[in-house]
């Protein structure tokens, strides 16, 4: 398996285990995955630090807004605020690409990817 083949085994897995998603498409999750580019292979990079407010609002502006190309709105506050509930405040292992993976199913943009 390549590296990246790796890290896409090891975000399913934290989704299926520690997460308790029971259905995870994995094209999708490969796809968002690849977009991250190079951040999954840096530990620091590969997280989201949910209780850090520039973080979450670099998240907006950079995926949310550049990347998938939709307008700030309050609903895409409400879609970060719900994946950080998701994870759960305590797990400190909010990893990226599953973040960008749940973002892109609750705002329904799966279309841009698969």
């Amino acid at each position: 398996m390549s590296k990246f083949d790796d890290k896409v085994a090891q975000y399913t897995e934290e989704m299926k285990g520690k997460l308790g998603m029971k259905r995870v498409d994995a094209k999708l999750l490969a796809a968002v995955t690849k977009a991250c580019g190079p951040a999954i292979y840096r530990a620091d990079a590969e997280k989201v630090s949910s209780s850090d407010k520039k973080e979450l609002e670099t998240v907006k502006k950079n995926f949310l807004m550049k990347k998938l190309g939709l307008e700030d709105s309050p609903k895409l506050d409400k879609a970060i605020a719900e994946a950080v509930a998701d994870f759960g405040k305590g797990n400190r292992n909010k990893y990226r690409a599953i973040f960008y993976y749940m973002l892109v199913k609750k705002l329904k943009q799966t279309s841009q990817f698969v």
